[in-house]
């Protein structure tokens, strides 16, 4: 949208010295705890307001206040207003949000599966919208369904409105979620990172999704994402929040190319890129071999018939060297994260080799396996689910050192030093899980892992969910590590940014498959292979440098993508 659109659309929502407190808490001064303070914006009709921060910035419950969503038992908007063309929403009793919601105002989340109702079909549960807020017969509220179903690009839409949400993929479960959002053509949708979770290829059919039903219907759009490159891509105009404040807004190009302040450059510069950094490759002696690797599941079948086998991994080798970080990147569904889950052996392969710095352990049963098992560890996707709750930080980090027999103070001072490598105090060993950040946990069950003095850490997915800043901060840790400690590092991710700056070789999978390897500047730099193009002319925001904030020149623009 340009600023001549800008000023002759019409304002759609606007938010005045919004602010959000926690009851029942008080800050140092005695007075109410504000999680926001004062917010202020405004989205005009066909414009995408991009809210950026890290977690516990205050955007998400901006987002809750303005849906009316806020738990009433903990939170409360304490002042303020957030107008919907003109009406304060603010002032209105429940039921009459509820008749705003869907019709006037829609929220899109992130996660599908938990916004959609496991046990009813997904065409009925779009059409639940139309059955409360239109008088439209049965057959014309299908119809309906069955149009927005097509205008969201869905296949084979008879058999969608017939499926149940564990019966699509996560793109198909997030268009559901977008058809149901829109389907009474709303004037106001809130996105709160739909395209998180999602490969770059599906997050980029989304995105241009939203663009053009928002430009079909003229919907004003808020879009709240830590992800810039997914900003760079749709935004028309960029808020920033941290700490429940604005620290800055401005159009795209003004806050991408030429932040203000420096909490703003910071989270930009953050951001990596996507074209890789030049490096020399690992000589040294290999610590993982992978050779034929298969995994076959059955397919459903009938009765008295032999199941069909699908191959999840088809015929997969690679060799990771001592210091190596080696990236596994593809889609969902790509393969990578079974090889991974093999190679850990927390699946059985079907057939091939895994051998650990000479050793097979692809064929051995648990018992013989256990002594192996320190010398290769893994770090999870979410650090939440990755720590038990009722254990002290240091239970949790000595726990595979004492079930190998070490002394428990012995064990214990190895756990003091994994703190000191990852950058975090002693003391937090005699904390719990809830006592910290999201990238702190994670930098725990990175020591956690090293504790163990492993030959081979996985790390998959291992700083998705993160924040850009603190993302940076985990892949210098890990860069760091590898530097230190000598370990090799299985990198699996679907972010072609963090492998370009992390990894020195990588290997692209699609469908159980390698399609092309080789170091990181020849796969990212000159992709050969039309799998690996796609995906990164899908990856958003890929003609920015964001760490240098300005656009790519026409020559990095072509390496870019």
């Amino acid at each position: 949208m340009n600023t001549q659109e800008q000023t002759a659309s019409k304002v759609v929502l606007s938010v005045k010295d919004l602010n959000i407190q926690l009851k029942g808490s008080t800050d140092g001064t005695g007075q109410p705890k504000l999680l926001v303070k004062g917010l202020n914006l405004q989205v005009r009709a066909g414009e995408t307001l991009c809210i950026v921060g890290e977690s516990g910035s205050g955007k998400s419950l901006t987002s809750l206040a303005i849906m009316g969503l806020l738990p009433a038992d903990s939170l409360q908007v304490s002042s303020g207003a957030i107008d919907l063309d003109g009406r304060n929403l603010l002032q209105l009793n429940s039921g009459q949000m509820r008749a705003l919601r869907a019709s006037q105002l829609a929220m899109v989340f992130q996660e599908p599966m938990t916004a959609l109702n496991p046990v009813h079909r997904v065409g009925k549960q779009i059409e639940e919208v139309l059955k409360l807020h239109t008088n439209l017969s049965p057959a014309q509220r299908r119809a309906r369904v069955l149009e927005m179903l097509e205008a969201v690009h869905l296949p084979d839409i008879q058999r969608i409105y017939e499926s149940f949400p564990h019966q699509l993929s996560g793109g198909q479960r997030q268009r559901i979620v977008i058809a149901m959002a829109l389907i009474l053509k709303p004037r106001l949708l809130v996105a709160d990172e739909p395209t998180t979770a999602l490969d770059v290829t599906t997050q980029k059919q989304i995105l241009a999704l939203i663009s053009e039903l928002q430009h079909k219907h003229g919907t004003a759009v808020i879009f709240i994402t830590h992800d810039f490159g997914v900003v760079a891509e749709i935004a028309d105009r960029i808020l920033v929040m941290n700490k429940g404040k604005v620290v800055e807004t401005g159009s795209r190009d003004q806050i991408l190319a030429a932040p203000e302040q420096e909490y703003t450059r910071m989270l930009v510069s953050s951001v990596p890129s996507l074209v890789p950094h030049s490096r020399a490759q690992p000589q040294s002696d290999a610590v993982l071999e992978v050779k034929a690797l298969e995994k076959l599941y059955p397919k459903a079948k009938g009765f008295l018939r032999k199941p069909e086998m699908v191959h999840a991994a088809n015929d997969v080798a690679l060799t990771l060297r001592r210091g190596e970080i080696l990236g596994i990147v593809g889609e969902s569904g790509s393969g990578k994260s079974t090889v991974a889950r093999c190679i850990v052996r927390l699946i059985d392969p079907s057939s091939g080799e895994i051998r650990l710095k000479g050793d097979d352990i692809t064929t051995l049963g648990r018992r013989a396996l256990l002594p192996l098992r320190k010398r290769i560890q893994i770090v999870f996707q979410d650090p939440y689910r990755s720590l038990n709750p009722r254990r002290r930080i240091g239970d949790s980090v000595i726990e595979g050192l004492v079930n190998y027999g070490m002394p428990r103070e012995e064990a214990l001072e190895k756990a003091r030093q994994a703190m000191d490598m990852v950058g975090l105090p002693r003391q937090a060993l005699d904390r719990y899980p809830h006592q910290f950040s999201g990238g702190q946990r994670q930098r725990i069950c990175i020591a956690r892992a090293l504790v163990m003095e492993p030959d081979v850490l996985v790390a998959d997915e291992a700083v998705s969910a993160l924040d850009v800043s603190v993302q940076a901060q985990v892949l210098g840790l890990l860069e760091e590590v590898r530097s230190r400690v000598g370990v090799g590092v299985l990198f699996i991710t679907h972010d072609l940014r963090v492998a370009a700056q992390i990894c020195d070789s990588i290997i692209v999978m699609k469908s159980g498959r390698i399609v092309e390897s080789g170091a990181v500047q020849q796969v990212l730099g000159k992709p050969e292979h039309a799998y690996t193009q796609a995906l990164i002319d899908a990856a958003p925001g890929r003609h920015w440098d964001f760490q240098n904030f300005r656009a790519f020149g026409s020559e990095q623009a072509a390496l870019a993508g």
